[in-house]
C-alpha cells in the first residue's frame, strides 16, 4: 500500500490515494500531480458503472460523508479518498488478460502457455487472445506478483469463492473492455481484487464483493486503440514516459532512485488525465 494511506474506522476504512509513482519495483522521489485523484475518480466511475454486476466496497467519495476528524482535512482528502466497507481480502489478485503482453507474453515465449493455460502456436507479442483468460496471481509484499494456475489458486481460496471470483473477473473485464474500446482505449489486461463481507450466515461466495481499485491506469494495461499494432510492445497510458526516461539515463535499477525532470512528470500526468477524460467523459474534479 505504498501509494495509499489507509485509516481504520472499525467496520469502515478511509483510503487516500497519493501521487507517488514506482518504476522497476522502486518508488521514485518525484510524484505525478493529480495521479491519486485520477485513480480514485476512475475507480469511483467504474464502481458505479458495474454495481449491477457485483456489489463493491465503496460507500462514498464525498468528504462531507466522512468522520469529523477526516472532514477537518477536507482540502487534502477531496477528490482522492474513498470511504469503504471493511472486508477480508482474498489472498490472490484476479487478473483478466485479453491480449498477450507483459508477464503473459514472457510465459508464452518460455512454454506456449500462460498460467498453465495452453495457447495456439505462432502468437505475436500484443496479439489479441482467442478469448479472455483468467490468470490469478499471488500478492507480493514487494516486487512483482507471481502468476499461478487456477489449480494453485484453489489451494489458497475456497473453490466456490474462486469460481465466483473467476466469473466476476471475466464479466467485469468484458464490460470494462467494451466501454474502453468505444472510448479509444484497449484494455490489454487488468487485475481485480475481491473481499469477503463478515459472516452473516450466507455462503462465502455470496459475500464476495469488489474492492481496491478497478480498471485504472495503475491496475490495467491501457493502449491507444488508434495506434495498436501487434508484433511488439504498445504505447501505454501510464508510466511509459517514466520508464523510457529511466532506461535512457541507463539507471541500474538500484538505489539511489533518481528524480524525474519536470517534462517527464508533466507528460506522465497528462497521460493519466487523458485516460480519465476518455473513460469518464468528465474533467477531473
Amino acid at each position: 500500500m505504498l501509494f495509499r494511506s489507509i485509516y481504520d474506522f472499525g467496520d469502515q476504512l478511509l483510503i487516500v490515494a497519493t501521487d507517488r509513482i514506482s518504476a522497476f519495483d522502486y518508488v521514485l522521489g518525484s510524484g505525478i500531480p493529480d495521479k491519486g485523484k485520477v485513480l480514485t475518480q476512475i475507480s469511483a466511475f467504474w464502481f458505479e458503472r458495474t454495481a449491477a454486476l457485483v456489489p463493491n466496497h465503496l460507500i462514498s467519495t464525498r468528504v462531507a460523508d466522512f468522520s469529523a476528524a477526516a472532514r477537518a482535512e477536507a482540502q487534502t482528502l477531496a477528490g482522492r479518498s474513498m470511504l469503504v466497507r471493511r472486508t477480508e481480502p482474498l489472498p490472490i489478485e484476479c487478473v483478466a488478460r485479453g491480449y498477450l503482453s507483459g508477464s503473459g507474453w514472457k510465459d508464452y515465449v518460455a512454454g506456449g502457455a500462460v498460467c498453465g493455460i495452453a495457447l495456439p502456436r505462432g502468437l505475436r507479442e500484443s496479439d489479441r487472445l482467442p478469448e479472455p483468460l483468467f490468470t490469478p496471481a499471488t500478492k507480493a509484499q514487494s516486487g512483482h506478483d507471481i502468476n499461478i494456475s487456477e489449480d494453485e489458486a484453489a489451494t489458497l481460496v475456497d473453490p466456490s469463492v474462486l469460481a465466483r471470483a473467476r466469473d466476476l473477473t471475466l464479466r467485469l473485464y468484458a464490460e470494462g473492455a467494451a466501454h474502453a474500446e468505444a472510448c479509444g482505449i484497449i484494455v490489454a489486461d487488468t487485475k481485480f481484487e475481491f473481499g469477503l463481507l463478515p459472516d452473516d450466515g450466507r455462503p462465502a461466495a455470496e459475500r464476495l464483493i469488489l474492492i481496491d481499485e478497478i480498471l485504472t491506469p495503475d491496475s490495467s494495461r491501457f493502449w491507444p486503440r488508434d495506434t495498436y499494432a501487434p508484433g511488439g510492445p504498445q504505447p501505454s497510458f501510464d508510466k511509459q514516459f517514466v520508464r523510457d526516461y529511466l532506461e535512457a539515463i541507463k539507471w541500474n535499477k538500484q538505489p539511489p532512485v533518481p528524480s524525474l525532470p519536470d517534462e517527464v512528470v508533466m507528460k506522465t500526468r497528462e497521460k493519466y488525465l487523458e485516460a480519465y477524460r476518455r473513460l469518464t467523459g468528465r474533467d477531473l474534479a
